[in-house]
């Protein structure tokens, strides 16, 4: 009977590469400049109210700079931006284009023309449901994961897919169905999913880390949570199996009791302890493999004759 190949490398399918890649934005220490916005906003109200009392072309003049000061703290507060820690700022400016990443903690100030979206970069999990496909042998079974991951570029996480979540969700779920149906469940010639599980998980995150390297992210772990035949071919599988627990268990003894046999007739013939023909041989040979090789315990039978009566 032949087998079944082992099957090849997984192909992945060619996602294209993304033109955009992470930069740091420009940014700076946003104390310095909250200050110098809180001192604005209260220059600026003194300086209104005294050209209006002064009523005079300085104090018009005074209250134009006071204008002027409060439209400038809106706009240069409208840079200041808090970052907490494992968490990134992507900015882009109001015509559209990428400007940069910040991802320094803390209280920042960048270009207040831009707009700012909130990607997490802290390390993520996700489970997928329980998927039932067919195995490589065609057998049902039914499998799930878990992959741990983490936002790597976040310029593409956020501008090369719709939704970098769902991408990897959807991914995910892709590579350990193809995963599942490119190898067996159970097989001692190749490599199996039961058998070989450090392999098969090896794999998958290789898969998934491919998959979903367009949207920024890094893979850091994968590895299958569940593992079993489907319930209408359950208890098919199983009896096979314990059929061949107990196909190998006999051949264990019956190696064991073909090398007492044998024990036996060299230790007899080495000591001289009795000499026995061919036939009685045969026939000590038959009852000790009988005894040795029985499931339930032999029965004694007394000779009271001699040892060929």
């Amino acid at each position: 009977m032949t087998t079944a190949p082992a099957p090849q490398k997984s192909q992945v399918p060619l996602i294209p590469a993304p033109k955009i890649s992470e930069r740091a934005a420009p940014n700076t220490n946003g104390w310095p400049v909250a200050g110098a916005v809180l001192v604005a906003f209260l220059a600026a109200p003194a300086l209104i109210v005294m050209g209006v009392i002064a009523q005079s072309p300085a104090g018009w003049t005074a209250v134009g700079v006071g204008v002027v000061l409060i439209l400038a703290a809106l706009i240069v507060g409208a840079g200041l931006t808090l970052v907490a820690p494992n968490e990134s700022r992507v900015l882009q400016v109001l015509g559209g284009n990428y400007s940069g990443t910040l991802r320094t903690p803390g209280f920042r100030w960048v270009n207040p023309l831009t707009l700012r979206k909130r990607v997490s970069v802290r390390i993520r999990n996700h489970e997928t449901g329980r998927a039932k496909v067919n195995d490589v042998d065609g057998n049902p079974i039914e499998i799930s994961a878990v992959v741990v991951w983490q936002v790597e570029d976040t310029a593409r996480a956020v501008f090369a897919v719709d939704d970098f979540v769902e991408f990897v969700e959807f991914q995910t779920e892709a590579a350990v169905r193809h995963i599942a149906g490119s190898y067996p469940y159970d097989a001692s010639d190749r490599l199996s999913l039961r058998e070989n599980a450090d392999d098969i998980n090896a794999k998958l995150a290789e898969e998934i880390a491919v998959r979903v390297n367009a949207a920024g992210v890094r893979v850091i772990e994968s590895r299958i949570t569940r593992l079993a035949y489907a319930p209408e071919i359950a208890q098919a599988m199983l009896r096979r199996q314990q059929a061949g627990a107990v196909i190998a268990a006999r051949q264990r003894i019956v190696e064991g009791a073909v090398t007492i046999v044998q024990q036996a007739l060299d230790r007899l013939d080495s000591d001289g302890v009795i000499e026995l023909d061919e036939e009685r041989k045969a026939a000590m040979v038959s009852n000790l493999l009988v005894v040795l090789c029985a499931d339930r315990d032999a029965q004694p039978v007394v000779n009271t004759g001699t040892l060929y009566q």
